[in-house]
């Protein structure tokens, strides 16, 4: 979750290392530190807070090998000691992930003399490379056996002080790319912290370790044994990490939706029903689909569920990932699990999709991220075309899993003969329109509308969501966008459940934001809305222009256009992502990088 950066070459480490964080910042920002080797000595540079503020205190002197770390705090409050980088001995590392076994390495450590002045468990792992590293004298034998004594999670980044002409990188379930320059290379956590410097860079698999100089990169198994690595190429341009003149990356990324929608969808419907089936893997041989993800990416598996079983007749469970690793699973080799991440690196979906292959199911991935573990790790990848996406809070990601999700349920719907030709052409003529309504949606306007709606609940301390089968899984998105910017206390309720207790809750001005864009239960809904209405609340409809009508329940109206039932959730969720972007803006709060929050979450 934390950010990484090394460079090796010409004498412009210090920007490198700023520059590589500030475009990091979003994986982890409670504190931030560099090292860095100028005149023959390592210089360490730490600071709380935003990476300004370590920026202010570094100096500018000549410099070719350095590394650096933006934190995302988990053993150790933040503050100026717990950031990293870590110092012990003759060993300075930053390193994102979680080292499991800290507590016992370290009971050893301190017996043998070790002291530590962070709370932290990656002081810990640099000291035990310190004593591997003076009971070998060899960098490459001590990263072998501190891999080995290692439990956990690791990306790390590593100087010797015996060798200023190299710098080192391990990894182990936590991303890490290794990026080739000319006369330079570099090691990060993420693409952004380097792309603006190589298009080309390199993936080590887990337990593999590289040695790399300004000109030379050797790579190495997880026994020392020399390897090859394949170079790739990146697909993103530098401008797609920019803001491009909006005030926020959430904002630019919600504009971005219609193109991210085209970029996804059009290359499976460019010659009809054929590259649908042709493009996709064979989902016949299948009795059921398991989908895990965690946030975001399970809501879009909630709808995933809805469309699949209520288009394509077929039996879907939806897991949370993080609970999918603990349970009692009823998983064989007729059934699918599909995992969902944006990063393709969060730990808890990684771990569900090895367990899945444990028990012989076959995997696929829903990613946005070429090269990442999961895509690596699951026997079929369906990737979302949506780009860079920089803010915390996902948009055009989550609305390219959807998407996908649309289109599995339309494959086996076509495959199984649960749809005729007629609808199918309809479903393809719908995509096509699409992206214009939802610019359309984007338009001043409706923007307006939004905007005015977020006047009335920006100063409310709790927000309820309410809907019904799938409407109630938009719910659970808009309720999750809103929470994580504005932190704003908001749940999502299934409609009919609110005289099981909630409506309790409900009192004189009680905000209720009310989904309604399922036809066939929309009266249950509007009823559920009568009995919070009644109760003082004050309500605020999404609906489509089909069922908009003139509700008496009901202050304020979205309304989106009516599209097929497959495509509904798709321009359906805009209208919240806007929602939760305005009320953030009036109450102040940090839109892109949210407290307490980072984009990967790639511990469990």
């Amino acid at each position: 979750m934390c950010g990484i950066i090394g460079y090796i070459g010409k004498e412009r480490c210090q920007d490198v290392l700023i520059n590589g964080l500030k475009s990091l910042e979003y994986r982890g920002y409670d504190s931030a530190g560099i090292a860095y080797v100028t005149q023959g000595k390592l210089f360490i540079t730490k600071e709380q807070g935003k990476i300004n503020n370590l920026e202010n205190l570094v100096k500018k002197t000549k410099s070719s090998l350095g590394i650096g770390h933006t934190r995302w705090a988990t053993h150790g409050i933040p503050n100026k000691i717990n950031s990293h980088p870590h110092k012990q001995g003759k060993i300075t590392i930053v390193h994102n992930g979680i080292i499991e076994n800290y507590d016992t390495l370290k009971k050893d450590l301190l017996q043998l003399g070790y002291e530590f002045t962070s709370e932290t468990d990656t002081e810990v792992a640099a000291a035990l490379l310190d004593k591997l590293y003076k009971e070998t004298n060899n960098i490459e034998k001590a990263i072998v056996l501190f891999q080995k004594e290692i439990k956990g999670a690791y990306a790390i980044g590593l100087i010797v002080d015996d060798d200023y002409e190299h710098l080192y990188a391990l990894k182990k379930a936590s991303p890490l790319i290794i990026g080739l320059g000319d006369n330079e290379n570099y090691i990060a956590s993420d693409v952004p912290a380097i792309i603006q410097y190589t298009s080309k860079y390199v993936t080590l698999n887990d337990g593999e370790f590289a040695k790399i100089s300004k000109n030379d990169i050797v790579y190495y198994r997880s026994d020392a044994k020399e390897i090859k690595k394949k170079v790739n190429i990146f697909d993103n341009d530098e401008a797609s990490c920019g803001k491009n003149g909006y005030p926020h990356f959430m904002l630019k990324e919600i504009y971005e939706e219609p193109e991210t929608f085209k970029n996804t969808v059009y290359p499976y419907i460019e010659n009809g029903s054929t590259s649908l089936l042709e493009k996709m893997p064979d989902f016949s041989k299948y009795d059921k689909i398991i989908i895990t993800g965690c946030g975001s990416a399970m809501h879009a598996g909630l709808v995933g569920k809805s469309l699949i079983e209520e288009c394509a007749n077929m039996p879907v469970l939806v897991e949370i990932a993080s609970e999918f690793r603990y349970k009692k699973l009823f998983i064989d080799d007729k059934t699918l699990v599909i995992a969902i991440s944006q990063s393709g690196e969060t730990a808890d979906t990684l771990a569900a999709v090895n367990i899945a292959k444990e028990k012989g199911a076959d995997t696929l991935g829903i990613i946005n991220r070429k090269d990442s573990s999961i895509a690596r790790a699951t026997k079929y990848v369906l990737y979302t075309k949506a780009g860079m996406e920089i803010a915390v809070a996902t948009t055009k990601a989550y609305l390219a899993q959807v998407s996908i999700l649309s289109l599995i349920a339309l494959n086996i719907a076509m495959k199984n003969k649960q749809i005729m030709d007629s609808e199918i052409q309809e479903i393809f003529e719908n995509m096509k329109k699409l992206p214009v309504q939802i610019d359309a949606l984007l338009s001043n306007q409706n923007e307006s509308i939004i905007k005015n709606i977020a006047h009335k609940l920006y100063n409310h301390d709790h927000i309820f969501f309410i809907g019904r089968n799938i409407d109630y899984a938009l719910c659970m998105e808009g309720s999750l966008k809103l929470k994580e910017i504005s932190y704003i206390h908001s749940d999502a309720y299934p409609a009919g459940e609110l005289k099981h207790g909630t409506i309790s809750l409900i009192e004189k001005d009680t905000p209720v934001i009310a989904v309604v864009t399922d036809e066939k239960i929309a009266d249950k809904t509007i009823s559920n809305i009568k009995e919070v209405k009644s109760r003082g609340a004050s309500v605020t409809l999404l609906t489509n222009d089909l069922l908009d009508k003139d509700y008496d329940c009901t202050d304020y109206k979205i309304i989106v256009p009516n599209v097929h039932k497959l495509l509904e959730p798709i321009i359906a969720i805009i209208p919240l992502q806007l929602l939760a972007y305005y009320v953030a803006i009036l109450r102040g709060c940090d839109i892109d990088q949210p407290k307490n929050l980072a984009k990967s979450v790639t511990v469990e």
